[in-house]
């Protein structure tokens, strides 16, 4: 996910020497389906071919052990070597430009366009498109439209939700000013602090406020350019940051999923600085001290006020970090990078499979399994977890009974008075569940019209 908007950049530079082919290796079953890869070209915007790989029978032949891994081919179909690793634009334009050079000279590029019918072509337009992360707070609801590049704000009305503003003009940028005018590449997360809407804008590398009284949005963290200095801290503005997924208030300070970097930051209001909070910056899963602790793409977080929690996507875990000069993180569940599944049970014994969201809630973690298209409540104290909602493990759109209801890799939850509410992103659609019976619904949003993508 972090190496394709770099590929995208690459393949906007070099559009008449460069062919993207993406080969795609499984990791999790989830992965392997075709469809559910669909649904994922679509979520990210991949326009180039993409062979399912579910086999790994390319994987072997071209000696691969790692993803991400790029590997050149030369316009005579031979191999110039393989990079593993995740990487930037700007690390691969001088060699391409080289090798573009020399490959000229010997007449051996063919710049005959290629024709290719990407998926978005034939999509429908709609009111919500992939949405990801959610935030209620009081009567509103806040949406992150991420596949609009945009955030709806609704207003809770008993049942229904009406839509009242639109933060962004739906295009994709990054740019800052009017709410109605700024502009996002695949906002996520969202933080409230007062009258200041933090936004995780995670193509752009961005944290951006919404000051929801004057509407106007401003940048407040980041370049613009995906950062590679994982113990970076300073003026926010002038240090990189890497696919910011998710955000939650703690201590009066944003607190952001650095799922590009398998970090935790946290963002200053009051001076501007952002500093790394947790994480060596490598991807496995140890507990310990916050800055000798490791991560694994942290795409979900919340807070109790006490403690914070996050869901570690790449290790299935559910974890725990206390902060302060004592801070620690403490695994509740999950194992390694390896182990995944769909087993309801205490602490080591229970398996997830790639959950994306979590939210705290009267001492629960509400999760959002989304490979396994269930939402799971886990127990901090116990270890304890167990399915809730979407026990067939199939992903479908079925509103009903908690054992009824079916999800489609749900990726956002908040809780708002007596319900949760779910942002069923490949079903692009905002669900409400009664945090007492378990009962499900689909909630449609007056005022939010169709639009195409």
């Amino acid at each position: 996910m972090h190496v394709l908007p770099q590929l995208r950049k690459l393949e906007a530079q070099f559009h008449d020497e460069l062919v993207v082919i993406g080969v795609h290796s499984g990791k999790y079953p989830n992965e392997r389906r075709t469809p559910h890869i669909e649904h994922a070209a679509l979520r990210l915007d991949v326009e180039h071919p993409i062979l399912n790989d579910r086999k790994y029978r390319t994987w072997r032949m071209y000696g691969i052990s790692a993803w991400p891994t790029l590997v050149l081919i030369n316009p005579e179909g031979l191999v110039l070597g393989a990079m593993p690793g995740e990487t930037t634009a700007e690390q691969w334009a001088p060699v391409l430009q080289d090798l573009i050079t020399q490959y000229d000279a010997q007449g051996l590029i063919d710049r005959r366009p290629l024709s290719f019918a990407p998926l978005q072509t034939n999509e429908p337009p709609r009111a919500l498109r992939y949405p990801d992360k959610l935030l209620a707070d009081g009567d509103r609801l806040f949406i992150a439209d991420t596949g609009h590049h945009r955030i709806v704000v609704a207003q809770i009305v008993g049942q229904a939700l009406q839509a009242t503003k639109i933060i962004g003009s739906g295009k994709q940028g990054r740019a800052d000013g009017a709410a109605t005018e700024a502009t996002f590449n695949h906002p996520r997360g969202l933080a409230l602090h007062g009258d200041t809407l933090y936004v995780a804008d995670s193509e752009n590398h961005l944290i951006r406020a919404v000051d929801l009284v004057a509407d106007t949005v401003t940048t407040v963290a980041g370049t613009g350019e995906r950062g590679v200095r994982p113990s970076a801290s300073g003026p926010g503005t002038q240090i990189g940051l890497a696919s910011p997924w998710d955000l939650t208030i703690h201590d009066n300070k944003p607190i952001i999923a650095m799922a590009g970097l398998h970090q935790l930051w946290q963002f200053d209001p009051a001076n501007g600085h952002v500093a790394r909070l947790a994480g060596t910056g490598h991807e496995t899963i140890e507990d310990g001290p916050l800055l000798s602790a490791t991560l694994a793409q942290p795409s979900g977080i919340t807070s109790d006020g006490d403690t914070l929690f996050f869901a570690d996507s790449e290790s299935q875990a559910i974890r725990s970090a206390t902060t302060g000069t004592d801070g620690s993180i403490t695994t509740i569940v999950g194992t390694g990078l390896f182990d995944f599944g769909d087993t309801d049970g205490i602490g080591d014994g229970a398996l997830l499979q790639h959950p994306q969201a979590v939210v705290a809630h009267a001492g629960l973690l509400y999760v959002a399994d989304s490979y396994n298209h269930k939402i799971k409540i886990v127990d901090p104290a116990t270890r304890e977890c167990r399915s809730w909602l979407g026990a067939r493990r199939i992903p479908g759109h079925i509103d009903g009974a908690a054992n009824e209801a079916a999800f489609y890799e749900p990726g956002g939850l908040s809780v708002g008075g007596d319900t949760l509410w779910i942002a069923d992103t490949n079903n692009h659609a905002i669900r409400a569940a009664d945090l007492q019976t378990g009962e499900v619904r689909t909630v449609a949003i007056e005022g939010l019209s169709p639009v195409s993508h």
